[in-house]
């Protein structure tokens, strides 16, 4: 017999008087300072102590907890998990199941939109169909290397995502105690045929070709066109530029500043506006539209460009070359055409530096030399520079 009685619970139950009331053979009442009441039970096996919590005071009879507390002493004399038993018997969700709940648990945290639907989409379209109503428990080996062999080769980087995506909701089953282990990836990667092919980078148009590009840009005036202009000008993702809201730029001070949360990195970036830069804003008030923030409006009414809007118009040009690809075009120049440090063009794409030295450098935004730089850059652009190397960075 416990040293408790059910009457002494009761009037512990219904007084809320805080504190740890042990029952003996590590059952014990917690009544917490906030009102709290619960069963807990402490069991110590090779040297490890554990506290199981075994329900509410206020559902649980004293009775009942001196049960499941001999219940889960039994099962860690046996070798068995009480909790992993337990939500065992909760019931073990399909994989489908479980992806959604990682996919629900993790989105928060991704930045882009269009990576939160494709995250799922991808095991939709291509693991869904092979196991996605199995049991988490017994997702297997020979099931995951099926499916991935499917695109394995056809389509390579669909392929990588897919593998760390099955990766990450079998992980998440582990830590939540529905499977005892992971995947064996190493022998599922050797079971696969290699893959050759290379990453492919956006395809860049070379410097040399950029002043005989602009004019050619230019000859027509449409909303893709401008922005693509907003992109070289100001060598921005597509996407920024895109999203560009009338707010964030300052024509007087030439700065457009582009908050955090539209960044890779996370954090808000000034950019320094040539003077050319500044002219194309201008001209965009023309066709700011009624009440709309945007920038660069798309066709429907308070939404942006579509990111295939710049796509079109470099493929109406028959340029095969990509929106993002400029960026690459003038890191090139600044590497090959100029005495720039590389600091200062890696700081004027906003790209993060894993180089702690370097990093501290590039702490301050060094506006007044980007600003420099992307003066030189848009002469260039412009044919000013006649394509002979800029002076040299001060």
């Amino acid at each position: 017999m416990g040293s408790l009685t059910a009457t002494q619970v009761s009037a512990l139950v219904r007084d809320s008087r805080p504190g740890r009331y042990q029952d003996g053979d590590g059952l014990a009442l917690l009544i917490g300072k906030r009102g709290g009441q619960s069963w807990m039970v402490r069991i110590q096996k090779d040297g490890r102590r554990r506290d199981i919590g075994l329900g509410s005071a206020k559902k649980v009879s004293l009775k009942l907890a001196r049960e499941r507390a001999a219940t889960v002493r039994s099962q860690v004399e046996a070798g068995i998990d009480p909790i992993a038993e337990r939500k065992k018997a909760a019931g073990v969700p399909t994989f489908r199941e479980a992806a959604a709940s990682v996919h629900a648990e993790h989105k928060g945290s991704w930045k882009n939109a269009k990576h939160r639907k494709q995250w799922l989409t991808t095991l939709e379209t291509y693991a869904f169909p092979a196991f996605g109503d199995r049991s988490i428990a017994l997702v297997d080996a020979p099931a995951v290397r099926d499916a991935l062999a499917e695109i394995w080769l056809a389509k390579p980087e669909t392929a990588r995502r897919l593998r760390q995506r099955i990766c990450t909701v079998i992980d998440w089953a582990v830590a939540k105690g529905y499977r005892e282990a992971g995947l064996p990836m190493p022998v599922i990667d050797k079971a696969l045929p290699k893959q050759r092919a290379k990453p492919k980078h956006h395809a860049a148009l070379p410097y040399a070709d950029l002043p005989l590009f602009l004019p050619k840009l230019r000859k027509r005036e449409t909303m893709g066109r401008l922005a693509l202009e907003a992109v070289i000008l100001t060598a921005a993702r597509s996407g920024e530029v895109r999203l560009a809201e009338w707010s964030e730029l300052d024509l007087d001070a030439a700065t457009w500043t582009v908050p955090a949360e539209r960044m890779k990195a996370g954090r808000e970036h000034v950019v320094p506006l040539s003077p050319q830069a500044v002219a194309l804003f201008k001209r965009m008030k023309l066709h700011r539209r009624g009440e709309s923030d945007l920038v660069f409006p798309g066709t429907k009414r308070g939404k942006p460009l579509s990111d295939m809007t710049l796509t079109k118009v470099l493929r109406d040009m028959e340029m095969a070359v990509t929106a993002h690809g400029f960026r690459s075009t003038f890191r090139d120049w600044v590497a090959e055409q100029s005495s720039w440090p590389a600091e200062l063009a890696e700081a004027a794409l906003a790209h993060v530096v894993s180089d702690k030295t370097v990093a501290a450098y590039q702490r301050g935004s060094m506006l007044e030399k980007r600003r420099e730089l992307m003066s030189a850059w848009t002469d260039y652009c412009e044919g000013a520079s006649g394509g002979n190397v800029v002076r040299l960075a001060q």
